[in-house]
């Protein structure tokens, strides 16, 4: 099955007059919404527009594997656990929140910033935070989150490329710049398609693009207490 989510579809949120302006795919905050809570072990997948100077002040998470994707600008990162950085395009950062750990994010830069943050439900709650940047990673080389059994990979196509999506029970397809077709669908930037028992599936590049593509297990369950 392919459920396809278009960008403007997403709720919005953030707060405009402070310079950030948030896109929310899934149930979130005061967009309560029963039917969409989550996608295999993704909870959230928010693009997030931050002006020079804007960020998120201090603030808490636990129980929840963060993955960052910068599409353009810098992110600066700091935590309790005492980890500080710098995430540009094509870094992957990584904050496993465990049991609680607190972070700040800004654009500390002076352009603007564009990030897309993915939430996952960890396959067990609580454990020590820990934090990890990979930095340029290669189409090639995927991206484990062993603590939520997931897989990311990335997808750069030019015109006309074609590239498989890995056969999943679940698979989460988001599209962060440029357009490509997926089957019968065409989709642009910050569309996304919910793969499910999908296989032998093709993505095809429209225009210069860059792909975000998770594989995800399934069925889900809850840990066990």
């Amino acid at each position: 099955m392919m459920d396809v989510r278009r960008a403007d579809e997403r709720y919005p949120g953030g707060d405009p007059q402070a310079g950030i302006e948030s896109w929310h795919a899934f149930s979130f905050g005061p967009h309560y919404d029963p039917g969409n809570l989550r996608f295999g072990a993704i909870i959230a997948c928010n693009e997030e527009r931050l002006a020079p100077g804007a960020g998120f002040d201090e603030h808490p998470h636990s129980h929840t594997e963060i993955v960052t994707w910068v599409v353009e600008g810098e992110l600066t990162h700091r935590d309790t656990a005492g980890h500080e950085s710098v995430v540009r395009p094509g870094d992957v950062q990584r904050l496993s929140a465990g049991g609680g750990v607190r972070h700040v994010e800004r654009n500390a830069g002076p352009d603007p910033l564009v990030f897309v943050q993915m939430w996952l439900a960890p396959l067990r709650p609580g454990g020590e935070p820990s934090y990890e940047v990979v930095h340029g990673i290669a189409d090639s080389t995927p991206y484990e989150v062993a603590e939520a059994g997931a897989m990311l990979h990335v997808r750069r196509l030019a015109a006309g490329e074609r590239t498989a999506v890995p056969d999943a029970e679940h698979a989460y397809v988001h599209v962060t710049r440029g357009e490509v077709a997926l089957g019968d669908a065409e989709l642009g930037p910050g569309d996304a398609v919910r793969l499910t028992g999908e296989s032998g599936l093709e993505m095809v590049g429209r225009s210069g693009a860059e792909v975000l593509v998770w594989e995800l297990p399934a069925p889900w369950t809850p840990p066990a207490p």
